[in-house]
């Protein structure tokens, strides 16, 4: 299980197909980070798919962002019945879209539900995935002196992707994991007040 500061995302995309009662259920599973991004991926699927009789779809977001279509099916039968895959996969910045090929063949309400909801259960189980920390973006600035005292404190916070730039003064771009930067801040306001750095701020 992820900690309370991580979450999980999609190592890769992937793909499940399957037929059932003549139609065709296809499910892409690929990462997306905004909801631009999101409606990237569907259009990508939708021209791949022209001739499709629905690409119903869901995805969630890192931010708690959730979103589902059923796309011409019946109200509740294949977007919510894939966000619920997404759900219980423990997967955010994601999105599943299922293609249908009508085959002749009425599944009628809980069949469809199980359809898209198998089809998408099934492609998330083959996309991996990977942990990832939520950060908070900060800059702080200094002096030259201080330097090797704010690199340790910044290193001791879990602070990742330090960024330097070296002019007049100093300053670093770096991230910190969000479960240390209310710590973290008291003590950049302490060390601003005493001098040792100049400014620092959320970005």
């Amino acid at each position: 299980m992820p900690g309370p500061n991580a979450y999980r995302e999609p190592e890769k995309s992937s793909q499940y197909e399957q037929k059932i009662k003549r139609s065709v259920f296809i499910a892409d599973v690929r990462p997306c980070h905004d909801e631009q991004e999101a409606r990237a991926v569907l259009a990508d699927v939708i021209s791949q798919h022209r001739d499709a009789t629905h690409n119903c779809r869901a995805y969630i977001l890192s931010d708690g962002t959730e979103y589902s279509s059923d796309d011409g099916e019946p109200s509740g039968t294949a977007g919510r019945p894939i966000l619920n895959a997404i759900k219980h996969s423990g997967l955010v910045n994601v999105i599943v879209v299922v293609t249908r090929y009508y085959g002749g063949v009425k599944l009628g309400v809980r069949g469809l539900i199980d359809a898209y909801g198998d089809t998408a259960m099934n492609a998330l189980e083959l996309c991996g995935n990977v942990e990832r920390v939520a950060t908070v973006t900060i800059r702080v600035s200094m002096s030259y002196n201080s330097v090797g005292n704010v690199t340790r404190l910044l290193e001791g916070a879990g602070a990742v992707n330090l960024r330097w730039n070296y002019a007049e003064g100093v300053s670093v771009i770096c991230d910190v994991p969000e479960n240390e930067c209310e710590r973290l801040s008291g003590i950049l306001d302490e060390l601003k007040a005493r001098g040792i750095i100049t400014e620092w701020e959320k970005i």
